[in-house]
Order: C-alpha cells, then structure tokens, then sequence
C-alpha cells in the first residue's frame, strides 16, 4: 500500500529478564525501636526530616512505636534500608529529655521470609 510503512522484525523477543530480577530483588523493613529515652515530638521530628512523613504520618509512628515496641518506617532494597537504618542511629539525642544519651534504635528486617 502507499504510504504505509512497514518496521522490519528484529527476530529477538523482548527483553523480560530484567523485569524478571526487578521484581525478584528481596525488600528490607526499616524498624524503629521503642525506648523511654525520646519523646513524641523527637520521634515525629526524625520522621518528618529524615522520612518526608506528614506531621500525622509521624505522630502515627510515634504512637505505634510507644504502644507495639516498634514500627516499620520504610520498605525499600538493602542498600536503602541499611543507609535509612543509618540515618535514625545518627539523628542524635533528644533534647527534650535530659536522661537522653543518644539516637533511637533501628533494625532492618526482611519484608517476606523468601527474602
């Protein structure tokens, strides 16, 4: 026909091994540990500046971790989650509580047992 242009076939099929990996790259959580050396607002402060979290996100976090012990902060690939982890144990102390002597504690998790 006129005007029609037809795309030669490479032969090769598409490229689905990469999209295989991505999705099978293993995510971490990043869980934040209670301890009666920070106060609310250090928690929801941290979570605001180092999260991005809206001031209701943070406060969330900060009641879970009061009332379970713990709360996951973030989802992400080790790498993030280790420099995230990172993050929390460097923000420092709590001046808001003179007893305070340092950051919070963090651990990272595997989000799945496969992982």
């Amino acid at each position: 026909m006129p005007g029609t242009v037809t795309m030669p076939e490479t032969g090769t099929a598409p490229d689905t091994d990469n999209a295989t990996k991505d999705a099978l790259v293993p995510l971490f959580h990043v869980v934040l540990l209670d301890d009666d050396d920070h106060t609310y607002d250090y928690v929801v402060e941290m979570m605001m500046k180092l999260f991005l979290k809206s001031e209701s996100e943070a406060f969330q976090h900060a009641v879970e971790v009061d009332s379970a012990g713990r709360t996951i902060v973030i989802t992400c690939e080790q790498p993030h989650a280790e420099f995230a982890r990172d993050q929390i144990h460097g923000y420092g102390v709590d001046w808001r509580m003179p007893k305070c002597k340092g950051s919070m504690s963090a651990v990272i998790e595997p989000a799945s047992p496969s992982a």
